[in-house]
């Protein structure tokens, strides 16, 4: 394993090690570049994930404390888990369904399509669906996305089933197991899924495509990438023209090291990574690293979610065969004439009985709750994934008061649903009751939003400046050899979950950054 001098300014320093972070420095290694990877939490391999949602979560959440504020119904229920996310190598690569969905035209013009939508921050994205076609061509071929590149899709199990009947039903079309990267037949050295059920513990199998695994080990083994587990970003350094120099963690030990760097991506999500720019502040950057437009942090996005589940007249046993087991995709275009703008879509579900008790209906007990769980084997579960609307003060920011164990600022996640979000949830619910309902359930019932795993925005991508914080290429506009890896950069969200796109842009990002450090750019 390759180590390097905490003095050595050849290396780029990548916070974080997801789709992004564990993605970019992989490419980067096979480049020949030294990198190093800062990641806060520890190494958990194949072997060590646990079939046991309590105890993964024990395992590998990222449970530091942060603050919430606003409408949005996670603020009352979790206040202090505004999002799921790993604190592990691999970041949410681990916890994550597999779902892989590129992004649509519209989704990436939105303020030209949708137009002016009141209280919204629209933006179109400086980069087209043309441009990351190729991009995103790579990421299906190298996370083996099911439906791509000959690979066959996934069986549907018993849940899924319940989907295509009721979808088919309601006269929906667009519905298949969907594109997945996890292996339906053996790749890249790794075997196909066993349908052990427990995608969101962390793949037992390996067949779910994750940077700890299927990307990490390559860039390791070119002699270029030294991974740094347990070692948590502090702050980042410049130097007096405002160019990154270093940056500051305390490691496994809680001792303070400081890697000097020619390059710095910060790639810790789109709570951690505005929140380590904001705690960057300094005389020259008061407002924080790269916030000369002060939208660090503004934009915050998490996806419209929430869950419709069912009591079905049979037993279903949701919970066998894999996690996101199928997708329908028809209300995902952009059709004003539903109440909203921009589209969403269902993907199955399936909670065990211990998170279902704690999410079906937080706080709520009584008969209609103990029935309800009473069912759990003839229950059937879809979740709703749409596009919520950009805002400025959906933000992360520091909160005032409560610190971290170094003494830093926490996360304080603010959000307010706008009133699209609302029209569309709405809507989603009720084509989610009508889909069980035709197939007939004997009782349907809307979940509310639990912690998002879907974090974006907060360092968006702009055309101009003062729009955003980073550029076409993640490079942050202020700060040359400054980029963002994650999905905090996406200006906005889509109704497809983001790992496919945050890959595709990491991709992407690495053959810019090794460009740019060719021609001594940065």
């Amino acid at each position: 394993m390759a180590q390097f001098d905490l003095n050595d300014d050849s290396v780029v320093v990548i916070v974080g090690s997801g789709a992004g972070g564990g993605t970019l420095g992989t490419d980067l290694a096979r480049n020949g570049i030294k990198t190093v990877i800062l990641e806060a939490g520890g190494r958990y391999e194949i072997e060590d994930f646990i079939n046991d949602e309590w105890a993964s979560f024990l395992q590998l959440a990222w449970k530091d404390p942060r603050t919430t504020s606003g409408t949005w119904e996670v603020h009352k229920d979790f206040p202090g888990l505004p999002a799921w996310i790993v604190k592990a190598v691999g970041g949410s690569t681990v916890h994550w369904a597999g779902a892989s969905l590129r992004l649509r035209d519209h989704e990436m013009r939105t303020r030209t399509v949708y137009g002016d939508v009141a209280g919204a921050n629209l933006l179109d994205w400086p980069i087209t669906v043309a441009e990351m076609e190729p991009w995103y061509a790579k990421a299906e071929d190298r996370m083996g996305t099911t439906r791509t590149n000959g690979i066959p899709g996934l069986p549907g199990n018993n849940n899924y089933k319940v989907l295509e009947a009721g979808a088919k039903k309601l006269g929906y079309t667009e519905v298949s197991t969907g594109r997945m990267s996890i292996n339906s037949q053996p790749r890249d050295g790794r075997g196909s899924c066993q349908q052990i059920g427990f995608c969101f513990q962390g793949c037992k199998s390996g067949a779910k495509w994750s940077t700890l695994y299927a990307e990490i080990p390559k860039g390791e083994a070119t002699g270029k990438l030294e991974v740094r587990d347990q070692c948590q970003a502090l702050h980042i350094e410049h130097d007096a023209s405002g160019k990154v120099t270093a940056v500051v963690y305390a490691d496994k030990d809680g001792k303070l090291q400081r890697q000097k760097a020619r390059v710095v991506a910060v790639a810790g999500n789109s709570i951690e990574s505005p929140r380590l720019l904001l705690n960057s502040a300094s005389s020259m950057f008061p407002d924080g690293l790269a916030n000369s437009s002060g939208q660090v942090g503004r934009n915050y996005m998490r996806h419209l979610t929430g869950s419709v589940y069912a009591i079905m007249p049979k037993p279903v046993h949701m919970y066998r065969g894999t996690t996101m087991a199928g997708i329908v995709q028809d209300e995902a275009k952009n059709d004003p004439g539903r109440g909203f703008v921009g589209g969403y879509e269902f993907e199955t579900l399936s909670l065990g009985l211990a998170f279902m008790a704690a999410f079906l209906r937080p706080g709520a007990w009584g008969r209609e709750f103990t029935s309800a769980i009473d069912g759990y084997d003839h229950m059937a579960g879809l979740w709703i994934v749409g596009e919520d609307m950009p805002q400025e003060t959906n933000r992360v920011t520091l909160d005032p008061k409560v610190k971290d164990r170094f003494g830093l600022p926490v996360a304080s996640v603010h959000v307010d649903d706008h009133a699209n979000d609302l029209a569309m949830r709405a809507h989603a619910y009720k084509q989610g009751s009508a889909l069980y309902e035709a197939v007939g359930a004997v009782r349907a019932f809307p979940t509310p939003p639990y912690p998002s795993t879907h974090n974006l925005g907060t360092n968006r991508m702009s055309e101009k400046p003062r729009d955003g914080v980073v550029n076409k290429w993640g490079q942050t506009h202020d700060v040359k050899n400054l980029f963002v890896s994650d999905g905090s950069q996406f200006t906005t969200g889509g109704a497809e979950n983001p790992t496919l796109t945050i890959v595709a842009l990491a991709t992407r990002q690495a053959d810019t950054i090794a460009t740019m450090m060719g021609k001594n750019e940065i």
